[in-house]
């Protein structure tokens, strides 16, 4: 396994169509493990596979929630991997989630989104799943799969929040 470097917003690479996986095979394991490494490493809750170069139509998830709801509590790792993810449906509800992005480092807004999805994917060793997903992880589903379509989650942004943000974002690198 190994941490790979995690593209950064401008890079024209984000705005790339992933293609669908063809094969699960011995070279898409070791890309799953990279990102699972990468993501815990940033750290993060979601990564999809074109923020560390590769255009596949694959991203994982961790949202590393608590065993139970004591402050301090360890977060335990549940991780899931996504193959060729579709939503085949939107709840008319929408929620609002205050979103970062491991390619947009540092900075955050609240986003609306569905508040509840159901979605189909294959996992890593091929077994179609289909599930209805609300919460954080309907809405972390969503934003990685936003990055299969060469979408960022300041795009759902107004232009006036987007460049505001970007604006932040450039003057932080500056600093740095």
């Amino acid at each position: 396994m190994a941490i790979r470097p995690i593209i950064e917003t401008p890079d024209p690479l984000l705005r790339t169509i992933s293609t669908p996986v063809e094969a699960i095979d011995d070279e898409l394991q070791v890309l799953i493990d990279d990102m699972f490494e990468t993501m815990y490493a940033a750290p993060g809750i979601g990564l999809a596979a074109i923020q560390v170069g590769v255009p596949k139509r694959v991203l994982v998830i961790d949202l590393q929630e608590p065993e139970s709801d004591e402050e301090g509590a360890p977060a335990v790792k549940r991780p899931m991997v996504f193959i060729n993810p579709q939503i085949v449906e939107f709840s008319p509800e929408i929620s609002v989630y205050n979103e970062g992005c491991l390619s947009v480092p540092d900075q955050y807004a609240e986003v609306e989104r569905p508040a509840r999805i159901r979605a189909s994917w294959m996992d890593r060793q091929g077994r179609i799943h289909e599930e209805e997903l609300d919460e954080l992880m309907s809405t972390c589903l969503q934003h990685e799969m936003d990055h299969l379509e060469g979408i960022l989650f300041i795009d759902h942004l107004s232009r006036l929040k987007r460049d505001m943000l970007l604006k932040k974002l450039a003057k932080g690198r500056k600093a740095a």
